[in-house]
């Protein structure tokens, strides 16, 4: 199965596969595209959530992180724990979801920006692949940048 079809689905760079949530029968893909690490940032009530995906990731071999982030109110521990997550799963291939790769876009985007110092305006171009922050999601986004910089 080609990767690309998982909805949503992003290569960031080749240690980092981003997408929305896939079906079950996709992490058999996942694990043969050599992801070792999947980190989902859904909600139990989001859409398509798969209630058992932690015992289904394991059994393929891969380590299984949830950081659940409420759609409505992205909280900046959320995004502490995701960069933590990044930073001790490093070296490693990585494929992290949400129900619709927009909770993962924005908080890939703040890492690249934040943590590994790329260019925001190309960072920015790739979130936009996916979705344009609006509400509550632009002004997390406007909130942590200013919070870094001051």
């Amino acid at each position: 199965m080609n990767l690309n079809e998982i909805q949503d689905f992003l290569e960031i760079r080749p240690d980092l596969l981003t997408a929305g949530q896939p079906f079950s029968h996709q992490f058999a893909s996942i694990r043969e595209a050599g992801c070792q690490v999947v980190i989902n940032l859904a909600m139990p009530a989001s859409p398509d959530y798969i209630p058992d995906e932690h015992n289904l990731v394991e059994s393929l071999g891969m380590t299984y992180i949830a950081i659940p982030v409420v759609w409505e109110a992205p909280q900046p521990a959320d995004l502490a724990a995701f960069f933590a997550a990044l930073e001790q799963q490093a070296g490693k291939k990585l494929f992290v979801h949400c129900a619709r790769n927009m909770r993962v876009s924005a908080f890939v985007f703040l890492h690249r920006v934040l943590v590994r110092k790329e260019d925001p305006e190309v960072c920015r171009e790739t979130m936009m692949e996916i979705w344009e922050p609006e509400g509550i999601w632009a002004d997390f986004i406007d909130e942590r940048l200013k919070a870094h910089a001051g």
